[in-house]
């Protein structure tokens, strides 16, 4: 498997280079975004009206950070479960969207999606929330604020380490696992 350190501007190009179980090291700009902020934004996508992040070449990391403390932006930024997310992910992937972050196997759907828009699908590790935040520089909420910790936040992170999970070819670590753990 091979390591990359990339910028998020730099993954939509990036894509067909990686291969399902290579490590990435991901810094740049993400948003945050679980099931009540995908709600929120397709209400806004259902009326037509303006969305509070641009979609295109965008990476949606699905958590919900927690408050920080001092000088740490967040105390515990874990990802959930992707799977939760499956049925708008495709239409997103659609409007651009570049990488989606999480957790756990994907339907075929979003799989084919994936493959279709030359995306990628990343999975941060569950349960190391409190070391994924030490790779998050700033958090800003920017939409949806009455949503609480399922906000829509923007962070900057440095060096997220991260797995692909899916690549753009459809190669896909939630079926060849054996494969990948090396």
């Amino acid at each position: 498997m091979a390591e990359y350190r990339l910028n998020t501007a730099e993954l939509r190009s990036a894509a067909p280079s990686l291969r399902a179980g290579d490590r990435v090291y991901l810094s740049g700009t993400i948003y945050t975004a679980r099931d009540q902020a995908h709600l929120a934004l397709f209400r806004l996508l259902d009326a037509g009206e303006e969305l509070p992040l641009e979609i295109k070449d965008a990476v949606i990391y699905y958590a919900g950070p927690t408050p920080g403390r001092g000088d740490m932006p967040t105390l515990s930024c874990g990802p959930t479960t992707s799977g939760r997310m499956d049925g708008f992910t495709p239409r997103l992937l659609e409007l651009g969207l570049a990488a989606m972050i999480g957790k756990g196997p994907r339907s075929q759907a979003v799989k084919d999606s994936i493959v279709k828009n030359g995306a990628v699908y990343l999975c941060a590790t569950g349960g190391a929330g409190a070391l994924i935040a030490k790779s998050i520089v700033s958090l800003k909420e920017i939409a949806f604020l009455d949503l609480g910790c399922e906000s829509l936040k923007r962070l900057e992170v440095r060096d997220l380490p991260l797995i692909v999970g899916i690549d753009c070819r459809g190669g896909d670590i939630f079926l060849e696992g054996a494969k990948y753990a090396q």
